[in-house]
C-alpha cells in the first residue's frame, strides 16, 4: 500500500510523475480548484475583515470525496499543484478539505519548475509548509475581483443593453483597446515626401545604387508639401553629387533573454498565428510530458528570466560541443527580471537541451512541435555570444547652384558573425538586412541615372494585436502571467472586442461599455491603479503587507466611488427643459422595429413628458441620455439651438453621437450575403422555448443591408460563422475566406476524432426518463456534431463529456483499442458475467442485502454523467 499521497491539478501529470515517483506513492488529480466563493451570492463578509465564504466547487464532490478516502489510507499527503499564488490557493484549499482526516502536520507542500525524473524526485526529497503569505495575496486578489465583479457589473447591465460583466483587469484590457481605437478615429493623416536618387560610379563598378534625402541645410529634412518637393527637385536638377564623408562602425547585437511567459505568446503569435490561450494549452502538454515522456519545458506561467545554473551549465556545454568556443561568451548571459518577479523561479526554458526540435519531432503534434522549437531556440540562443556587423553609412553631398545645402545618405550592412542567429535563426522586427555598396572615396562625384520622389502619408497607431496589447499590459504592471490569455479571452467572449486578421477592433458594445465604466468610474479602472494594486499584492506575497488592511483601504475608496457612480434620478428641471424643446416637432422619425420591440420617438417623448409631471416617478440616467439625444436628432426644430444651448444644458456628446454620419453596409457584406442564395439550409431547430432557422435568419440580414444598414458586429460575427458552417456548399471556400479576410478557426484536433469513433457505436443505449427530462445519448450526440460542424471545435468542457460517453461505450465501439492511446482513453471495463441462478433462499437474502444498495449505487453513478451532459448540452446551445 502507498504510502504518501501526492494531489496535482491535472490527470496528465499526475500520470507521468506516478510513474517517476514508484509505488510508495499514489499520485492523483484535483481538477483545479475544489473550492470557491459561492456563484449566486457575494461570498465575502465585508463587516468581519473580508472573510471569504467557501463552498466546493461545482461537480468535485466526486474528486473531494476520492481524495479523502485515498487520504485515509495514508501517511502524509503532499501538496504539489503549480508554483504559483494560484497553485499555492489550491493546495491551501485542499488541505481545508482534508485536514480533519489526517493531521495537519501530515500535510506537505512540494513544487518544483519541471516536471523531468531528477527535479522530482529533488522535489519530493525536500518537502516545505504552505507559503501562507502567497495563499493571503490570492484570497486578496479573489476578494478584489469578486467584489469589483459583483457591484460594478449590475451597475453595467442597467446602463448599457448587452453589457454582461465589468473586472479589474479585463476593463483595463478593454479600456486600452478601446482608447487606442479613439486615436485611430480621431487621427487626420498628413502628406509627405520621400526624396532621393539613383546613382552610380562614374568608373567601374558601375552598379546604381539608391540614395535618400537625409538633411536640408543640416536639419532633417522634412518635405511636407508637392509645392516644396518640385521647388527641391528644381534645385538639384542644377546641383553634382559628390561623395562628402564615408563611415563604418561595428555594431553587436546580444541575444533576447529566455522566454517568460508574456514573450512567449508575443512570439508565438508573431510567428504561427497562436492566440494566447492556445499557446498557453500547448505549452501546458509540453510542461506536462507528452507520449509518456518527462516535461519537455519548464513551468509556463512565469514573469522571472533566471535560469537554474545547472541549466546554464549544460547550455553552455551544448553551444561548445555543437558550434565551438566562439559562439560561447566569456560569462554566462544574465538578463535582468521587472521588479515583482520571483527569481525562485526560472524563465520558460527546455528541460533537455540536447532533446532538439529534430529528435523531439516524431513524439510531438505538428503545433508542439512548433512551440518546442521556439523554445529550444530561445533557450539555447539566450546564452550564446552575440552577433557582429559591419555598418556603412556614406554622406553625399549636392554641390554647385544657390540655395539650400542637401545632404544625402546610403547605408549598407554586413554580418561578420552570426553569434546567436546561427541558432535563433528567425528574423525579428527591426533585424538588418544584408546589403553592399560599391568601393567609394571621400571627394568621388557620382552620376545622377533618376531623382526619386514618393507621396506618403502618415499612419494612425496600429491596433492591437493580441501580442502587443499582453506587451502592454505587462509594461503598465496591469495583470500578471496567469491572467494575460484569461482577460483576452474574456473581453472576446463577452463580444466587447473583436478580431480582425490578427488586429483586435472594439465592437459598439465594447466603446459603450467602456465609456460608461470609464466615465463613472475612472478611478477604479484607472491603468495606474490597477498596476499599483499588482505591487501591492505582491508585497502581500513578500510578507510586507497584511491582506485584511489592504483590502480596508481598497474598500472605502471603492465603496465612495461606487455611490457617486450610481448617483441619482435625473435633474427634473433640465428633463423639463429637454421635453419642452421638442414641443414644436411636427414630424416625428417612424417607428423602427427591432426584433420583438418597436421603438418610436414620439411615443418615447410623451412617456417623458408624463414622467416630469409624475413626482412618484422617476427618470432614470438612461433616459435622460436618451432625450438629450432626441434633442440633437431634431436640433431644426429647436428653437435657439446653438453652442450657447449646447453648453448650458452639457449637449455635447449627444451632439457627436447623433452628428456621426449613418454607416452604409460594409463593402463585402452584400457580396457575402450572396454566397447563401444556392444554399441548402439545414431545418429549423428547437433549443428549450427558441427556434433556431438559418435560412430565415440569413433572409432577416438580407433585408436589413438591402435598406441600406449597416449589419451589427455581432449580426456579422454569426454571418461568418454560418459561413463557415455552409463551406462545403460555398464554391472555393479557401479563396472567399482569404478575399474576404476571414480568420481561419483555431484548429480542434481532439473533437473530430472523438465524435468520429463515438460514431462507430453500434447500439445506442435507449432514452431515459428522469422526472419531466428525458435523457437521450445518441440525442445529445447529434447536437454536438452539428455544433462541430458549425464551430469547428468544442469546448474543453464538451470533450470530456464526449470522453465519458465513448468510455460508456467502449463496448460498442469497433475501434476503440486502437484509439486509446491516441485518444487518451483508458481500458474498458470488462462486462459482468450474468449472475447464476441461486436457491430460492439465497436469492431472497440477496435481494433483501445486496440488491437495494446495488441499485442506490447504479442511480448515482448515472446521475452525474446526465446531469454533466445537461450542462454542456446548455453550453453549447
Amino acid at each position: 500500500m502507498a504510502k504518501h499521497l501526492v494531489i496535482v491539478e491535472s490527470p496528465a501529470k499526475a500520470k507521468t510523475i506516478n510513474k517517476i515517483l514508484g509505488k510508495d506513492y499514489v499520485v492523483k488529480a484535483s481538477l483545479g480548484h475544489v473550492r470557491d466563493l459561492p456563484t449566486k451570492k457575494l461570498g465575502v463578509d465585508v463587516d468581519n475583515k473580508f472573510q471569504p465564504e467557501y463552498v466546493k466547487s461545482k461537480g468535485k464532490e466526486k474528486v473531494i470525496k476520492e481524495l479523502r478516502a485515498e487520504a485515509k489510507k495514508v501517511e502524509d499527503v503532499m501538496l504539489a499543484p503549480d508554483p504559483d499564488r494560484e497553485g499555492e490557493a489550491i493546495a491551501w484549499h485542499l488541505q481545508e478539505v482534508l485536514k480533519d482526516v489526517i493531521p495537519e502536520e501530515n500535510f506537505y507542500r512540494v513544487t518544483y519548475n519541471q516536471i523531468t525524473a531528477p527535479a522530482i524526485k529533488e522535489a519530493f526529497s525536500k518537502p516545505t509548509q504552505l507559503d501562507t503569505n502567497k495563499v493571503d495575496a490570492q484570497q486578496a486578489r479573489r476578494v478584489i475581483d469578486r467584489i469589483v465583479g459583483y457591484q460594478v457589473s449590475p451597475l453595467l447591465w442597467r446602463r448599457i443593453r448587452g453589457g454582461s460583466s465589468a473586472g479589474r483587469v479585463q476593463t483595463v484590457a478593454l479600456r486600452l483597446v478601446c482608447e487606442r481605437e479613439r486615436l485611430i478615429l480621431d487621427f487626420k493623416p498628413e502628406k509627405f515626401w520621400i526624396l532621393g536618387a539613383t546613382v552610380a560610379k562614374q568608373v567601374d563598378p558601375k552598379d546604381p545604387f539608391d540614395v535618400k534625402l537625409l538633411k536640408m541645410d543640416g536639419e532633417k529634412a522634412v518635405v511636407n508639401s508637392q509645392e516644396l518637393a518640385d521647388e527641391i527637385r528644381a534645385e538639384l536638377d542644377q546641383r553634382t553629387l559628390t561623395v562628402e564623408k564615408i563611415a563604418s562602425r561595428e555594431k553587436s547585437k546580444k541575444a533576447a533573454a529566455p522566454f517568460i511567459t508574456s514573450t512567449l505568446q508575443q512570439a508565438a503569435s508573431s510567428h504561427f498565428g497562436f492566440t494566447p490561450k492556445r499557446s498557453m494549452g500547448i505549452a501546458q502538454k509540453l510542461y506536462e510530458g507528452v507520449k509518456d515522456s518527462g516535461g519537455l519545458i519548464t513551468y509556463m506561467r512565469t514573469d522571472s528570466y533566471h535560469l537554474a545554473p545547472e541549466a546554464i551549465a549544460e547550455i553552455r556545454a551544448f553551444v561548445e560541443a555543437e558550434h565551438g568556443n566562439d559562439f560561447l561568451p566569456e560569462k554566462p548571459n544574465v538578463y535582468k527580471s521587472k521588479g515583482g518577479a520571483q527569481e525562485a523561479h526560472e524563465a520558460i526554458r527546455v528541460t533537455d537541451v540536447k532533446l532538439t526540435p529534430e529528435k523531439a519531432a516524431g513524439m510531438l503534434s505538428p503545433e508542439e512541435a512548433k512551440l518546442y522549437d521556439l523554445i529550444w531556440r530561445r533557450t539555447v540562443s539566450s546564452q550564446m555570444a552575440p552577433s557582429r556587423r559591419r555598418e556603412h553609412t556614406i554622406d553625399i553631398d549636392a554641390a554647385g547652384g544657390e540655395g539650400r545645402k542637401y545632404t544625402f545618405r546610403a547605408s549598407a550592412s554586413e554580418l561578420l558573425f552570426a553569434g546567436y542567429t546561427k541558432v535563433w535563426k528567425l528574423k525579428e522586427k527591426g533585424d538588418a538586412e544584408d546589403n553592399s555598396l560599391p568601393p567609394l572615396s571621400e571627394g568621388e562625384k557620382l552620376n545622377t541615372i533618376d531623382w526619386l520622389s514618393e507621396e506618403k502619408e502618415t499612419q494612425p497607431p496600429p491596433r492591437f494585436s493580441e501580442a502587443s496589447l499582453i506587451r502592454e499590459l505587462e509594461s503598465n504592471g496591469v495583470g500578471r502571467p496567469s491572467t494575460y490569455a484569461a482577460t483576452i479571452s474574456t473581453i472576446t467572449d463577452r463580444e466587447y472586442v473583436e478580431k480582425e486578421k490578427r488586429n483586435l477592433r472594439p465592437t459598439d458594445l465594447g466603446l459603450k461599455v467602456n465609456d460608461y465604466l470609464v466615465g463613472s468610474l475612472e478611478d477604479l479602472f484607472n491603468v495606474n491603479f490597477t498596476a499599483n494594486m499588482e505591487a501591492e499584492l505582491d508585497k502581500i506575497e513578500e510578507g510586507e503587507l497584511e491582506w485584511g488592511g489592504m483590502l480596508a483601504k481598497f474598500y472605502s475608496d471603492f465603496e465612495a466611488w461606487v455611490l457617486a457612480a450610481r448617483g441619482k434620478s435625473a435633474d427634473r428641471p433640465t428633463v423639463q427643459r429637454l421635453v419642452n424643446l421638442l414641443d414644436k416637432v411636427k414630424e416625428w422619425e417612424p417607428p423602427v422595429k427591432r426584433g420583438k420591440r418597436t421603438y418610436s420617438d414620439e411615443k418615447f417623448w410623451n412617456d417623458m413628458r408624463e414622467a416630469v409631471n409624475d413626482e412618484e416617478k422617476t427618470i432614470s440616467e438612461a433616459q435622460f441620455d436618451a432625450l438629450k439625444r432626441m434633442v440633437c436628432r431634431y436640433r431644426s426644430t429647436v428653437e435657439g439651438f446653438g453652442d450657447e444651448l449646447v453648453a448650458e444644458l452639457e449637449l455635447k456628446e449627444a451632439l457627436e453621437i447623433e452628428s456621426r454620419p449613418k454607416l452604409p453596409p460594409r463593402e463585402h457584406t452584400l457580396a457575402k450575403m450572396d454566397l447563401f442564395k444556392d444554399i441548402n439550409f439545414d431545418e429549423p431547430r428547437k433549443i428549450g422555448k427558441r427556434t433556431y432557422d438559418d435560412k430565415k435568419f440569413v433572409q432577416s440580414l438580407r433585408d436589413q443591408v438591402e435598406g441600406g444598414k449597416r449589419l451589427s458586429d455581432k449580426q456579422l460575427a454569426f454571418l461568418e460563422k454560418l459561413m463557415l458552417k455552409y463551406s462545403e456548399q460555398i464554391p472555393n471556400f479557401e479563396q472567399v475566406r482569404d478575399e474576404f479576410g476571414m480568420e481561419e478557426p483555431e484548429e480542434d484536433t481532439i473533437s473530430g476524432g472523438l465524435l468520429e469513433l463515438m460514431g462507430t457505436a453500434t447500439e445506442w443505449k435507449p432514452p431515459v426518463q428522469r422526472g419531466k427530462r428525458v435523457w437521450d445519448d445518441r440525442e445529445f450526440f447529434d447536437s454536438l456534431s452539428g455544433q462541430f460542424k458549425t464551430k469547428k471545435a468544442l469546448s474543453p468542457r464538451q470533450q470530456a463529456t464526449l470522453k465519458k460517453m465513448i468510455i460508456r461505450y467502449a463496448h460498442e465501439i469497433p475501434g476503440y483499442r486502437d484509439a486509446m492511446e491516441a485518444m487518451d482513453l483508458p481500458e474498458p471495463k470488462e462486462k459482468k458475467a450474468p449472475a447464476a441462478k441461486k436457491k430460492p433462499a439465497a436469492k431472497k437474502k440477496t435481494a433483501a442485502k445486496k440488491k437495494p444498495a446495488a441499485k442506490k449505487k447504479t442511480a448515482a453513478k448515472k446521475k452525474t454523467p446526465a446531469k454533466k451532459a445537461e450542462e454542456v448540452a446548455e453550453e453549447g446551445a
